[in-house]
């Protein structure tokens, strides 16, 4: 069957949220620790790791579970309606002049909050970064990402770039890495790239888990590149996340800055470096090698890894949804999700693939203006 643009589009976008959603209610704990609360792995959507979730901590305030998605859908969806407003490629510029007024000045309903707020009162610190240094402190927006904590904050809602330049994996990590700069720097901001990149090469015909990983070899820089090599190495060896659990930490754990106590981050947690890597995109892309780039196999494989899960998640079923196309994330999930968090989960994709496809007839326009100029250029001796 030939997957569409909106196909690819809606399995990116319903994927991520999906995978959002079901590893949120497990984030930050260990498989182990998984395995003894919910007694054994997570196989679907669960309930809030603790019953009073409205006052436990670390927990408190957010109800996490229930089909409930997290910032990293709110901050996906967000960077969509950027997207409608300029209608072609963006920039740290249209983070500042879109995303910012966005974060700040609308109420939506917030799943975790179970009610109406700014998209602001929900997000964190390192995406707080983003209004502080942008709306107050008036930064030159492609600078504005430095000084900001190193973690997956700007990666985790880089899926749409991904899908505004699908089939170009290099034109998605430039812009990628563009948008980012308002928010990160270093292997923060590499990995947004990189993962943008993964999505678009998800979305070339006939692509495969090893031809998306190879892709973003080929793209990827310092700690990041070799994360995923470390990854794809592992991953080789084994054919269901199970097995996968521990020799995927392992591999990436020295990379990881974070340390093996997620909850009690090392000294060295989160600062720039030429030599480490966020966690959550080369184990994503781990999974998704495992379950050989099959949808459910690569979000429970995610979601029972623990630590970052949710944005573990989010990755791999964004770049497992556009590899499969819509029919592969399970819609009784999809539906779950949707009714739970209160959200048209295909509104975005179809708006998304609709900028999408204008994005390309102006880069087409844009390239025969080139060629033109370039040709009289040549001749001109």
């Amino acid at each position: 069957m030939t997957l569409t643009l909106e196909d690819r589009a809606r399995g990116a976008l319903v994927g991520a949220a999906v995978g959002d959603a079901l590893g949120g209610p497990v984030e930050g704990w260990t498989p182990d620790q998984i395995v003894e609360r919910h007694g054994g792995r997570v196989h679907g959507i669960v309930g809030p790791w603790y019953e009073d979730w409205r006052t436990a901590r670390p927990i408190a305030p957010y109800h996490k579970g229930d089909g409930h998605v997290t910032d990293d859908t709110l901050m996906t969806h967000a960077l969509v309606r950027v997207y409608e407003a300029v209608r072609d490629h963006l920039d740290a510029y249209a983070v500042a002049e879109h995303l910012v007024p966005d974060l700040m000045s609308t109420p939506r309903w917030i799943p975790e909050l179970e009610a109406e707020a700014l998209p602001l009162q929900r997000i964190f610190l390192a995406e707080k970064w983003i209004v502080t240094r942008l709306h107050y402190a008036h930064a030159d927006p492609r600078e504005a990402g430095n000084g900001n904590i190193v973690n997956c904050g700007a990666a985790m809602y880089m899926a749409p770039v991904g899908i505004a330049n699908a089939g170009n994996p290099a034109g998605a990590y430039a812009e990628a890495l563009d948008i980012a700069g308002a928010h990160q720097s270093s292997y923060g901001r590499e990995a947004a790239g990189v993962f943008a990149a993964a999505v678009a090469a998800a979305c070339v015909p006939g692509a495969t888990a090893a031809s998306v990983v190879d892709t973003a070899l080929s793209l990827a820089k310092d700690g990041t590149r070799e994360a995923i090599a470390a990854v794809r190495e592992v991953a080789s060896g084994h054919r269901g996340f199970e097995s996968a659990l521990a020799p995927l930490r392992a591999a990436v754990a020295p990379y990881d800055s974070v340390g093996p106590d997620y909850r009690a981050p090392s000294l060295d947690a989160r600062r720039p470096s030429r030599l480490h890597s966020i966690e959550e995109l080369p184990v994503a892309l781990g999974m998704l090698l495992v379950a050989d780039g099959r949808y459910e196999t690569a979000v429970l494989g995610a979601v029972n890894y623990g630590r970052d899960c949710d944005s573990i998640a989010t990755m791999a079923g964004a770049i497992a949804g556009a590899l499969g196309g819509e029919a592969v994330v399970p819609a009784a999930w999809a539906k779950q999700v949707a009714e739970a968090s209160r959200l048209d989960l295909h509104a975005p994709a179809e708006a998304l693939a609709a900028v999408a496809r204008e994005i390309f007839a102006l880069d087409r326009s844009r390239r025969r203006s080139h060629e033109s100029a370039f040709t009289a250029l040549a001749a001109d001796r």
